[in-house]
């Protein structure tokens, strides 16, 4: 009984080393790995930062242009409502001509 004690107690302590070994292992790597791992997510946080400050100008753009869009198209609708109040029957015929070419180039 007291031998089997013994390599128990030998391989419990046998266990514990590995244990504590691969536990040591681990910390040195995860030291290691620190700084690396620092340096990407600086690098990640500077390509965010950079694609930040280039979206909003462009945002800014998009929104001017936007206006200006909104814009025309109401002096477009407002030009074309003048020119059938106009020429009504000119403008029908303008109607009918683009819808038959429409339908022949749809075929």
């Amino acid at each position: 009984m007291q031998a089997s004690e013994g390599v128990i107690n030998q391989a419990s302590a046998s266990a514990h080393s590995t244990v504590d070994t691969l536990a040591g292992a681990a910390d040195e790597a995860a030291r290691k790995a620190k700084p690396a791992i620092d340096r990407v997510a600086a690098a990640a946080h500077d390509a965010v930062d950079k694609a930040a400050s280039a979206a909003v100008p462009a945002a800014q753009w998009v929104s001017e242009q936007g206006e200006s869009l909104v814009a025309m198209q109401k002096k477009l609708v407002g030009d074309t409502c003048k020119y059938i109040s106009a020429n009504p029957l000119k403008s029908v015929a303008i109607a009918l001509a683009a819808g038959f070419i429409l339908s022949r180039i749809i075929r």
